[in-house]
């Protein structure tokens, strides 16, 4: 997966709580399991029945950072739901919280979700509704600034904050540590009682 540093890009606004990954891409475009093709089927759905959905202005046509409500992600643990924000260029997804299998699922494909509390997250709906928001994410500070001079710092997963800054999934990072579990290996095998080589024949 791809490295992440830092991100500046116009913040689209989705302000529904509870947002499902149904909503997010609905079942029947779950006909592959290849990551790629499921961008322009994000949230069909609620393209088809609200106008005014960031997906329908030309301004948004570019966002790479979503700011959404509460709960977003939840429902079905379908993998397809973080390729399909991926697909159509949603870097990050700054909520007031996310279901817990949707924030896995991203953390192993390179999709930035970011918990802030209630009061700036529907600050920042808000602004990103009522005009042009422009934020800066900072993983490596874990911070988001705006181009007034606000700020604010966000937790994040130091494992997780690891694999994302060098673009590392789980398999990716496994096979970044096969030397150390090679000297591993090798220091244990002089306190085996029993030998784990070739069998006698």
């Amino acid at each position: 997966m791809k490295a992440f540093t830092t991100v500046t890009s116009i913040a689209a606004p989705l302000s529904i709580k509870d947002v499902d990954t149904d909503m997010i891409i609905p079942a029947q475009f779950l006909t592959s399991i290849s990551r790629e093709g499921f961008g322009d089927k994000l949230f069909v759905r609620l393209r088809a029945a609200i106008p005014d959905l960031f997906l329908n202005q030309e301004r948004f046509s570019k966002a790479e950072i979503l700011v959404a409500d509460s709960n977003f992600g939840c429902g079905s643990s379908r993998e397809h739901a973080v390729w399909a924000l991926m697909g159509a260029g949603i870097k990050v997804v700054i909520a007031k919280s996310f279901a817990d299998i949707f924030a896995s699922n991203s953390a192993k494909n390179g999709l930035l979700l970011i918990t802030l509390d209630d009061a700036t997250v529907d600050s920042l709906l808000t602004d990103s509704t009522q005009g042009d928001l422009v934020l800066t994410v900072d993983l490596l500070n874990q911070t988001i600034a705006t181009k007034d001079g606000r700020a604010w710092s966000f937790p994040y997963e130091p494992f997780r904050k690891h694999c994302m800054l060098n673009g590392l999934d789980d398999m990716e990072y496994l096979r970044s540590r096969l030397p150390d579990i090679k000297r591993l290996k090798e220091s244990q095998q002089s306190n085996r009682f029993f030998s784990v080589g070739s069998p006698n024949r």
